[in-house]
């Protein structure tokens, strides 16, 4: 991966996406697909056959010692303590004062072994505060951003895909557990996880292989229906499923209680080495969760239009003309054919079927129904 001293970063695959039509966008300073042709029928084919991803602007974070699982609790709100050998974890790095900083996953690959994967536009600030917090424990926090290429092959079809060209034991593969292993003669970590609300994997090989790697699951996918996909049904897919974005669901303004996450705040923790003891944002964290029981904060819901105007993030959510939320993330969705949103709104009107909220779209007030998220659900 390349980044030149004016211009974007490249992903091993730029060259690929370009030949394939892709309509590049800046992205988190690198230069991405956003589609290759229609973003409905991407969106369409990960919900009922299957998509490949480039996301290999994501930030992989490797941390190692004695000490790494002490760090990882030290630095994060997780007990990354507990997770065992092979698993994964969702979880936030957060502020002093509670605010989030990025949300994580956590991958355990040896017994001293983790890797963290940041948001591509928060990598810099995760590696740095990991680091920083890294003072005093027996770990060593790795920049490994450039060491692998990250492919994801997402939808239903995807476990056949992945199975024609690994022999790596996907059936015993859970939600969010990793194995090393070979797909199509290349190493790699094979993850089941993913951010489109239906079963995938993420693949993360060294970059040299990417190439490679993509070629063999286009040809292994075609029969399956399977396409090349952007960032653009990347975001429609999310939001769909109820997922957040960091930058609009979550920001340093609000803690995981605030955003409705306080389940990955872990009070109690599994400490290998030191003592029980204190994390960073403990006690901003402890006072949010109290406010939050006490007098809940603004909700995050889901917004469904009785209309066709589309709301956009930093809109206002509005009820007999006073304003009670703001819309985060807003988009057509194609599976409901409808527009939807997800808004934060005060608690008074956070309620299913809540009736009179609309929201403002250039000073008309479109009527839209508050569901519980997430909008779409896969069956299993």
């Amino acid at each position: 991966m390349s980044q030149t001293a004016r211009g974007p970063r490249h992903t091993a695959l730029d060259a690929l996406h370009r030949s394939l039509g892709a309509t590049m966008t800046d992205f988190a300073g690198w230069d991405m697909p956003l589609r290759y042709g229609s973003e409905r029928d991407e969106h369409n084919a990960v919900r009922t056959k299957a998509g490949l991803f480039d996301l290999s602007h994501m930030g992989e974070i490797t941390v190692t010692g004695a000490e790494a699982a002490d760090l990882l609790n030290y630095a994060l709100v997780g007990n990354i303590g507990s997770v065992s050998v092979g698993r994964a974890r969702y979880t936030m790095i957060c502020r002093a004062d509670g605010g989030i900083l990025d949300d994580l996953i956590v991958y355990r690959l040896a017994e001293t072994e983790y890797m963290v994967v940041a948001n591509a536009s928060n990598a810099r600030t995760v590696l740095d505060a990991l680091t920083e917090r890294a003072a005093g424990f027996d770990a060593e926090v790795r920049d490994d951003r450039d060491a692998y290429a990250l492919i994801a092959v997402q939808g239903p079809e995807s476990p056949g895909i992945l199975k024609s060209v690994t022999d790596a034991d996907l059936d015993g593969l859970k939600y969010y557990a990793g194995l090393p292993g070979t797909v199509a003669g290349v190493p790699a970590l094979i993850a089941r996880t993913g951010y489109t609300g239906e079963d995938g994997f993420e693949l993360f090989v060294a970059p040299e292989h990417a190439e490679k790697l993509w070629q063999a699951l286009t040809e292994a996918g075609a029969p399956a229906g399977l396409v090349p996909c952007g960032l653009s049904c990347r975001d429609t897919l999310r939001l769909e499923a109820g997922m957040p974005l960091y930058g609009n669901e979550l920001t340093t303004a609000l803690t995981p209680f605030d955003a409705g996450l306080g389940r990955v705040v872990k009070f109690d923790k599994t400490w290998h080495v030191k003592d029980a003891g204190d994390f960073v944002g403990r006690d901003a964290l402890a006072a949010a969760a109290e406010r939050a029981e006490s007098a809940p904060p603004r909700k995050l819901v889901g917004l469904v239009a009785e209309g066709r105007r589309v709301p956009r993030s930093g809109m206002s959510v509005v009820v007999a003309g006073e304003v009670v939320g703001t819309v985060t993330s807003g988009a057509p969705s194609p599976t409901l054919g409808k527009p939807i949103a997800m808004a934060y709104v005060d608690a008074a009107h956070a309620e299913p079927g809540t009736a009179g909220v609309a929201v403002d779209i250039r000073g008309t007030h479109e009527l839209y129904e508050v569901v519980a998220l997430p909008f779409y659900k896969r069956q299993k």
